[in-house]
């Protein structure tokens, strides 16, 4: 299963609405707005925030091209302003990843033609001095401060944005390589948002959260521009906190919350209060929640939960109806379609094949920088998801797996290659394969080691050492082998491995 919010159905796919016009009814909004901890500011002056940042961008940049903008931030206001400047025409935003390290981050960079990075005290030490040739600004630093007291609000004209216009790169996390930065239009954001807004009858009385990280596609699909197309007000949470999730809900009037991954299930592990079914709380919409967390979810909170199968590519979707039995994603409905990947041709009921949309693209604006990708992705006409599943005799699909190789943990697609590329550096390993190791919810990391002589020890101090391995990438699960099956072409047979495998060496 992929990794954001469930793209618009078919009919909002056409809608020619642009973020721009989503806003324009909140320009003068003073009543709702933007929380966060302890500051509140209303729609009219993050507008008019957005529009200063626009302008001394524009000026930052002088004339580069591309106009694109690296934003390397918690989920703080700066970063809101920030895709409220990019959203009104002013530059491309580039959600940078800060779970990425070192030179893995510093290519990300390059790979997206940043011409312009925006860190803060708490990211600016992630890019390593002297790893990217553009220049960085420090948003908590006096350079921002007096930047932004150069410009007025008024001195951003808006230029014409159409639907088609780019607005953000959003990175994959590099399930068959490197990751690739997805084309985001001004259609990707505003017809979701609309089309959910609606869904959801959300409106002026809304209180939105906002607590996935914003460089995903999750947070600014389904949480802020549904906040934008309702008109409602949005809490901005820095980072995730299981707790703090229910101190905020209270504390803000909270009603709807987006998510991906796991965080309902931390949330259930909170102990208990005796008003959790008296708060305000009314909708979570977002990914992979499990079918007993979406039902403790309701019972403890009275909320319902609203699970959907996206990715950031916005190829397919499928939503949950509610006759839906808990172990499927949805109902099969037309353009989307299970297929055998080889043909293309339908499967029969029972028979596992790969999910597509057979119609064409769907949202996909395609991989910046990279055709291959890109033709690869839409491979037969169809937008392949890499995914597989199965359709029941009622007509729902079923998840079944993942054709490549590549696992899904904390709500985040990795893949195994360039974690498998780190651990062959150990001087001791001569082979290693990584392998999803199924948790109640997504994969651990495993990893399959022929490393005579490897102790624990020095394994862990070996990991610990690595700039470019993100702390999802940690192995936690080690078995040591003495060799690894294979294929007829030379290549680790991962299925007989897996099945092979017994009690694990360490457990890191």
């Amino acid at each position: 299963m992929l990794n954001a919010p469930a793209a618009p159905a078919p009919s909002s796919v056409t809608d020619p609405r642009c973020l721009p016009e989503l806003l324009a009814p909140l320009a003068d909004v003073t009543d709702r707005g933007l929380f966060f901890e302890d500051e509140f500011v209303s729609w009219r002056d993050h507008l008019a925030a957005s529009r200063r940042r626009a302008a001394a961008i524009g000026a930052k940049l002088d004339g580069a091209a591309p106009r694109h903008v690296g934003v390397l931030l918690p989920n703080v206001p700066e970063f809101s302003y920030l895709f409220g400047a990019a959203a009104l025409g002013g530059f491309v935003i580039v959600g940078l990843n800060g779970t990425r390290r070192g030179p893995a981050l510093a290519a990300d960079i390059a790979r997206a033609d940043c011409r312009l990075v925006v860190v803060s005290d708490e990211t600016a030490g992630l890019i390593p001095d002297g790893s990217i040739s553009v220049p960085t600004i420090n948003v908590d630093g006096t350079e921002w401060s007096e930047l932004l007291a150069s410009v007025s609000p008024d001195d951003f004209v808006a230029p014409t944005v159409g639907p088609d216009d780019l607005l953000m790169l959003i990175f994959t996390s590099g399930t068959t390589g490197d990751p690739k930065a997805v084309r985001c239009s001004q259609r990707k954001f505003a017809a979701p948002g609309v089309m959910l807004a609606e869904r959801f009858g959300l409106g002026h009385d809304d209180v939105s959260y906002l607590s996935m990280p914003m460089f995903h596609s999750n947070s600014l699909i389904a949480g802020w521009s549904v906040s934008a197309a309702a008109g409602a007000s949005m809490v901005l949470r820095r980072k995730f906190s299981a707790s703090g999730f229910c101190d905020d809900i209270r504390r803000y009037g909270v009603t709807y919350a987006n998510y991906v991954g796991k965080p309902l299930h931390y949330v259930l592990a909170t102990p208990e209060r005796p008003d959790d079914g008296e708060v305000s709380l009314r909708l979570v919409y977002g990914n992979e929640a499990g079918a007993a967390d979406r039902a403790e979810f309701f019972r403890r909170f009275g909320a319902r939960v609203v699970d959907g199968f996206g990715s950031t590519e916005a190829g397919v979707s499928i939503t949950r109806t509610a006759d839906t039995p808990d172990d499927a994603l949805g109902p099969l409905t037309a353009p989307n379609a299970v297929v055998n990947p080889e043909t293309l041709e339908p499967v029969a009921v029972g028979e596992i094949g790969e999910i597509v949309n057979a119609s064409g693209p769907g949202l996909f604006d395609g991989y910046y920088g990279d055709e291959a990708a890109t033709a690869e992705r839409m491979r037969g006409g169809m937008y392949r998801t890499g995914d597989l599943g199965w359709v029941d005799d009622a007509g729902y699909v079923h998840f079944a797996g993942r054709l490549g190789d590549w696992l899904r943990v904390d709500g985040e697609n990795l893949g195994t290659r360039p974690i498998e590329k780190i651990l062959l550096r150990h001087r001791l390993v001569s082979d290693a394969t990584v392998l999803g190791i199924p948790a109640e919810i997504g994969d651990t990391v495993g990893a399959v080691l022929v490393a005579p002589g490897l102790t624990k020890e020095s394994l862990v101090d070996f990991l610990a050492a690595q700039p470019d391995l993100g702390p999802k990438q940690w192995p936690t699960t080690v078995w040591l082998t003495d060799s690894q099956p294979e294929t007829a072409t030379f290549k680790t047979a991962r299925a007989a491995l897996a099945a092979s495998l017994g009690e694990p060496t360490w457990q890191l």
